[in-house]
């Protein structure tokens, strides 16, 4: 997944908001749970409505670099049918005006569509079965 910027995490336990570290979005991409850089409690992403959303943003990634082209193309092809002499200056003028207006609105829809926070709940950690064993084979060692 590519650095995307503007998703926070709100722990559920603490109440703090917080930036996501690119590990921490990995972690929640693979639903693996993460400690809270506040309260130390484990957090999991439980909410699949918020889940779809998050994976959703790699429809996303390829959108600034295919508005990039698609302006500059659409700018030339406007310049060399100027020249060519299909539309005028004013017509010209226009074109290059619409496309860079619709450039910069799809860019700002797209960054919007990015920025989101997301609720985490703090869960309880299942221990594997190697601790669980050194854990009993403690307890009835002191017994």
């Amino acid at each position: 997944m590519t650095t995307a910027v503007g998703i926070k995490g709100h722990c559920a336990h603490c109440d703090i908001t917080f930036e996501l570290k690119p590990w921490q979005l990995n972690a929640i991409a693979i639903e693996e749970p993460f400690d809270c850089p506040y309260c130390q409690r484990v957090l999991e992403l439980n909410c699949p409505r918020q889940l779809r959303h998050f994976k959703a943003l790699d429809h996303w990634a390829l959108v600034r670099p295919s508005m990039a082209v698609l302006t500059s193309m659409v700018l030339i092809v406007a310049l060399v049918t100027e020249w060519v002499g299909l539309i005028s200056v004013i017509g010209q003028l226009n074109v290059s005006l619409v496309v860079l207006l619709a450039h910069f609105l799809v860019l700002r829809y797209a960054r919007h569509r990015q920025r989101m926070t997301l609720n985490l709940q703090a869960v309880i950690p299942v221990l594997p079965i190697e601790q669980l064993a050194r854990i009993a084979g403690a307890r009835l060692g002191q017994q």
